[in-house]
């Protein structure tokens, strides 16, 4: 880049983009902070919440779901198993599979983990209005759907 050159920090776009970006890291922060007292970690409450609204998915759909590799279910499995928060049991139709359910703990503990979850983005999203926070999660979408596509 020649100094005569726009710096991209004179850019709008870019400037918004490190916004959002250092907006993101805020919010894991800040979720990660309220998670600890309940023993929990952001990816293990992804897994929760999928697995209440989808129960007995296997471990493969889980993974697409959630845009991870299997490898990461596979590696949380075990702890969450320990803490008695999911339990694996094998398909009735295809002994290959592994369906994926909440425990009653593993449900508890994902109310806990939603109001600490809701509170935040309500103290967060208190700052705009209702239209406003339509229109930055319809933004936040095409901008997920335009990294997609790529």
């Amino acid at each position: 880049m020649n100094k005569k050159q726009d710096l991209p920090w004179d850019n709008p776009r870019f400037r918004t983009w490190i916004a959002v970006a250092r907006a993101e890291k805020a919010i894991v922060r800040a979720l990660s902070k309220s998670l600890e007292p309940l023993g929990l970690k952001i990816a293990q409450l992804d897994m929760l919440m999928n697995l209440y609204r989808h129960p007995g998915q296997s471990q493969h759909d889980l993974a697409r779901r959630l845009l991870v590799g299997r490898s990461n279910i596979t590696m949380l499995l075990p702890q969450m198993e320990t803490q008695g928060l999911v339990r694996r049991e094998g398909d009735a139709s295809d002994k290959r599979v592994l369906r994926l359910w909440l425990t009653p703990e593993g449900e508890a503990r994902l109310m806990q983990a939603l109001a600490v979850y809701t509170e935040l983005i309500d103290r967060v999203m208190a700052q705009s209005t209702p239209a406003q926070c339509e229109a930055m999660g319809e933004q936040m979408r095409r901008i997920s759907e335009a990294l997609a596509e790529s």
